[in-house]
């Protein structure tokens, strides 16, 4: 959990960040993806928010339950990891079909596809239920 743990807080509080600035429409549309100001794209964009929320729920839930030294961690832990790589697949996925290559957004959603991996075998271990 120590080396999952800053993921889980950047993510999860990212999403969090993330979501509220959309809400706000913060973002600068210089920064935003392709067709940022599309009905159809505004729709696909919110259709992640309650995947997003339920990730760092789900996340920041397990932490309080290590922290707590309660066991549950782990399927909370596994819960989040796994909707994250999702998350991430989904958004790559839908701009490789469409064929928006921007770098900046591509960056970040391969984070979210690529890091859950690095962790979900270590989560499911059951020796690594350590506190």
């Amino acid at each position: 959990m120590k080396r999952l743990k800053p993921f889980f807080l950047i993510t999860d509080i990212g999403f969090i960040v993330y979501w509220i600035i959309t809400y706000l429409h913060i973002i600068p549309t210089s920064w935003a993806f392709k067709d940022y100001d599309n009905p159809i794209i505004i729709a696909w964009n919110w259709s992640f928010f309650p995947l997003d929320i339920i990730i760092s729920l789900t996340g920041l839930y397990s932490l309080y339950l290590f922290r707590k030294k309660r066991s549950a961690w782990q399927g909370f832990a596994l819960t989040s990891l796994v909707l994250t790589f999702c998350s991430g697949l989904q958004a790559i996925a839908f701009w490789s079909f469409s064929q928006d290559f921007d770098i900046t957004w591509w960056v970040v959603n391969l984070y979210l596809l690529i890091y859950p991996l690095f962790f979900i075998n270590l989560v499911t271990r059951r020796d690594h239920v350590n506190y």
